[in-house]
């Protein structure tokens, strides 16, 4: 993305291969195929990767239902790491690249994220604590694969993401027009060719004045119903005021300091033999992560996963609609869209 286009300084990295509401109508608003110029996939995929966004701001809705066992899926909450499971609401405000404001709205508080310059806030009224640093570059993330904060928070997130994987491994055609958050849209759909991909196809509503994205669904494959899906129910072109981005933690809150947020060019090199290792090629890509690179959480989920072994060795498995994940017992992380038993080959 350029720096005119909506990113996040958010501390975020999960199961990036998922690029990836209750139901089309409540996000989409009208049912009935809206009239717009016509537009080929092709045209639109220019249209996308030549949207300018100055500044927005609106409500997003999200819901996952990826088939996490229930231990492995906490929505509902105003934590961010809710996200990987059932419906929830977001208020996002943009000003530019360093004046961002997303907020995770849950039964019982919020969780903000606030970029004001180069101040950066995390605060979670539940929890009564706010964490402040200072960011000196594009924020990045050393969480690993499987950090459910990495989850696509706003459709453009979730469409810069799919955008960059499109290759001669992808169909991308378009289908009838759609109506999201009040706005006529196209709807594109990018679609793997490998029919050993979990993922049957990827739906971008592409607003049709601004040709920003307005909702992007992932669809598991030979299903109807999106098992993740971001789309804004309401949006606003606006500029937001510069109170959205102004924060001071409420009294009774437990303020900390963190370390500086590092800029790409303040990250050490990464050693050769720590990176992950990539086998197979589009959206059948599986990652293979060295022993000791997962984040501790996501090793105590996957801790509680049913064993599985064979002659490429034991561990344990997590399967969903859209991914598999395999923590080996020599302390190895194999995830992919794809099924169970191309794992276990990337294993071996």
């Amino acid at each position: 993305m350029t720096d005119n286009r909506l990113r996040w300084a958010v501390p975020v990295g999960i199961v990036t291969t998922v690029a990836a509401v209750v139901g089309f109508s409540q996000i989409a608003g009208a049912t009935d195929a809206p009239d717009l110029p016509k537009r080929t996939a092709s045209q639109l995929l220019v249209d996308l990767r030549g949207a300018q966004l100055d500044a927005l701001s609106g409500t997003v809705v999200q819901r996952a239902d990826l088939g996490l066992p229930a231990f492995a899926a906490a929505g509902g909450g105003s934590d961010f790491t809710s996200l990987v499971s059932g419906n929830h609401t977001l208020k996002v405000w943009y000003a530019g690249p360093d004046k961002v404001r997303l907020a995770l709205l849950g039964t019982l508080g919020e969780s903000d994220v606030i970029r004001n310059g180069d101040d950066l806030w995390l605060w979670s009224s539940k929890d009564h604590k706010a964490v402040h640093s200072k960011v000196t570059g594009e924020h990045k993330s050393d969480q690993g694969p499987l950090d459910p904060q990495n989850l696509p928070k706003t459709p453009q997130e979730a469409a810069d993401r799919l955008l960059a994987t499109i290759d001669p491994s992808t169909v991308v055609t378009t289908a009838s027009n759609v109506t999201v958050a009040g706005r006529a849209a196209y709807d594109l759909i990018l679609a793997p060719r490998d029919k050993d991909s979990l993922i049957g196809s990827v739906h971008v509503a592409v607003d049709g004045e601004r040709h920003v994205p307005l909702r992007v669904q992932v669809f598991a494959k030979g299903t109807s119903a999106a098992a993740f899906e971001v789309g804004f129910q309401q949006i606003s072109f606006e500029k937001p005021g510069a109170e959205h981005f102004q924060f001071t933690p409420p009294p009774g809150t437990e303020k900390s300091e963190a370390p500086a947020a590092p800029g790409p060019s303040d990250l050490p090199p990464v050693d050769d033999a720590a990176k992950p290792v990539l086998k197979g090629t589009g959206w059948t890509t599986v990652v293979v992560a060295k022993p000791g690179t997962m984040p501790k959480d996501a090793r105590g989920i996957l801790g509680q996963l049913p064993k599985v072994s064979g002659d490429w060795g034991s561990g344990r498995l997590l399967s969903s609609k859209l991914f598999s994940a395999l923590l080996t017992d020599d302390g190895r992380v194999i995830v992919g869209a794809v099924a169970p038993a191309k794992l276990y080959e990337a294993a071996k």
